[in-house]
């Protein structure tokens, strides 16, 4: 069995990655290069708790880029479903097509998870700061929807 990479942490460089996004776009680290990057990972396009953070973050997009952070959600689901989510919703935020979990593996979010004691493997909800260098400044793991976003808006604004 392959051993378990560290888990990152804050201070760490955020790994690089090259995904397809929502609009036939491509989102990759180095296009954030000198900005900072709010980068949260989320198990599911227009599930309950997904839709409520994405709103949420969605609504404070204004303000993340006036505090100079571009905002780029994470999930396994295809470009397609990313485009109909931001349509339903009026989403003002990049989304990333994790579809193989590459992505989620190098940040540590694809775990195992359980329900109803069946156990499976899914994207933990985690918000990454990452500053202009690609360096971690923050990690929010096990993520709540309520109150989180004004949250890493005000991490944001001390950086």
């Amino acid at each position: 069995m392959a051993s378990q990479p560290k888990e990152l942490e804050a201070g760490d460089k955020a790994p690089a990655f090259k995904l397809p996004g929502d609009g036939g776009s491509e989102i990759s680290l180095k296009d954030f290069k000198g900005k900072t990057l709010v980068l949260y990972f989320y198990p599911k396009d227009d599930t309950s708790g997904c839709t409520k953070e994405a709103i949420a973050f969605s609504e404070e997009a204004k303000h993340f880029a006036a505090a100079g952070a571009a905002i780029v959600g994470i999930s396994k689901d295809s470009p397609a479903s990313h485009d109909k989510f931001k349509k339903k919703y009026g989403l003002k935020m990049a989304l990333a097509a994790d579809e193989e979990t590459k992505v989620a593996d190098a940040y540590g979010v694809w775990v195992e998870k359980s329900m109803y004691g069946r156990r499976y493997m899914g994207t933990e909800r985690t918000t990454f700061l990452i500053d202009g260098k690609g360096n971690i400044r923050k990690i929010w793991r096990k993520v709540k929807v309520p109150g989180h976003v004004e949250e890493v808006l005000a991490a944001v604004k001390t950086l």
